[in-house]
């Protein structure tokens, strides 16, 4: 099975499902597995690829290092031969059995389960990303809680919340608890560590999506906060076991907030905040969107205000409006339908996303050098999910910008000044 023993694996694709499977729902259950820590977040040539023809396929064309020119005649009606050759170039260079035994042996030894679609259990909200869903989600923590993503509302916010705000979420979090909702958050500082608290005080479900691996809690001042969630709800990520946290990935992160919720509600932001970003994908998936208000001088409150002005995010000040937005039970059988959802003012996720000015490239670059140590273009290219072709192209303008610099050992990031 890809070169290693099929009685290894078997045992742990069974430790990381908690059942037994024929020989080939193992080979797909390893294949996702091992994508998790191939292609990055989001990667739309692969999700099509995937399921087009299955992930232990999928997976094939990359282990036997094919050509897209040998492989066309089958795909000429997705791809264009560029496309998927860019893909296959962004993929060859985490190819490693080795690394894929490990995610499988750490997750086994914590508990965590590998969940994938067309399983019962599988969140119904991520088809709103279509071939950007998750290929599969790496779960730590209850089967209850789990569960409880079927009636989720996501409270998202700045991490330097001010006192309003986290008294804002305390609230909202509590009272919908009480309502029969869990919390969904990103388990960031601030707003998102208060719903979380919250949630858990009013013996509530509470689901946190991580930007790394479900073995590496972060940020570190939350590890207490998340081993107290894997006792009574679930931390959930894409990405396998020993995953860094990444500006990336922490962007992806967020869509899969806002898919996986019944709706979104942004507590406290500003103009510039991350949390927009999650409002964002809600939009652009056509989810309910809230927003509460805050006092009109403060800047931790301008993303918020500018939801409600520009983007038609419904002004809500309370569990009970917050709820009025995604009723339980729900009453439409399609997931991105209910109320207070975006209108027509041509928002999307593009337009609110404006953390940053960098590409994704720029961005997954940067991510993947160190100030200190050294690293070559086969090294970065792994680190990023890039092809390394596509690195080189991002550290010419990034050295002309004077970001990165060229050392006889590699490249460096340059220190902010």
């Amino acid at each position: 099975m890809f070169g290693l023993k099929e009685a290894v694996v078997a045992e742990l694709i069974r430790a990381v499902s908690g059942q037994d499977h024929d020989r080939d729902a193992i080979e797909e259950r390893f294949a996702r597995a091992t994508w998790t820590g191939i292609a990055e977040p989001g990667d739309r040539t692969a999700g099509q690829l995937i399921e087009q023809i299955g992930a232990a396929r999928a997976l094939d064309i990359v282990v036997r290092r094919q050509k897209a020119v040998d492989v066309m005649p089958v795909f000429e009606d997705m791809f264009t031969e560029a496309d998927l050759q860019a893909g296959i170039d962004r993929w060859q260079p985490r190819v490693n059995s080795t690394v894929a035994l490990n995610y499988l042996r750490q997750a086994a030894r914590l508990g965590v389960k590998l969940r994938i679609p067309g399983e019962v259990s599988w969140p119904e909200g991520m088809s709103g990303l279509g071939d950007g869903a998750p290929i599969a989600l790496w779960t730590r923590g209850t089967d209850d809680g789990y569960a409880a993503l079927s009636r989720s509302i996501a409270l998202v916010g700045a991490r330097a919340a001010t006192g309003y705000g986290e008294h804002v979420t305390m609230e909202a979090s509590a009272g919908l608890v009480d309502r029969g909702y869990a919390i969904a958050s990103g388990a960031a500082y601030g707003i998102d560590g208060m719903a979380h608290r919250a949630a858990l005080a009013s013996q509530g479900h509470t689901i946190a999506f991580l930007a790394g691996g479900v073995d590496r809690f972060y940020p570190s001042g939350h590890d207490a906060l998340l081993t107290r969630i894997v006792e009574s709800g679930v931390v959930i990520s894409e990405l396998p076991c020993g995953s860094a946290p990444t500006k990336w990935r922490f962007l992806q992160r967020n869509r899969l907030i806002a898919a996986a919720s019944l709706a979104t509600i942004v507590v406290e932001a500003g103009w510039r905040s991350g949390s927009i970003n999650t409002a964002g994908h809600a939009a652009e998936m056509g989810r309910p969107l809230g927003a509460v208000p805050g006092p009109v001088t403060s800047a931790a409150s301008a993303g918020c205000h500018r939801l409600i002005r520009e983007y038609d995010a419904v002004c809500v000040t309370t569990a009970e409006e917050m709820a009025e937005l995604a009723p339980l039970p729900i009453q439409s059988s399609d997931p991105a339908q209910g109320s207070g959802s975006i209108s027509g003012r041509g928002s999307t996720a593009i337009e609110l996303a404006e953390a940053s000015r960098d590409t994704s490239d720029i961005t997954r670059v940067l991510d993947a050098l160190s100030v200190r140590a050294a690293r070559d273009t086969a090294d970065i290219a792994a680190r990023s999910g890039l092809s390394v072709a596509s690195v080189r192209g991002v550290l010419g303008p990034l050295e002309l910008e004077a970001r990165v610099r060229e050392t006889p050992r590699g490249w460096l990031k340059m220190a902010a000044s």
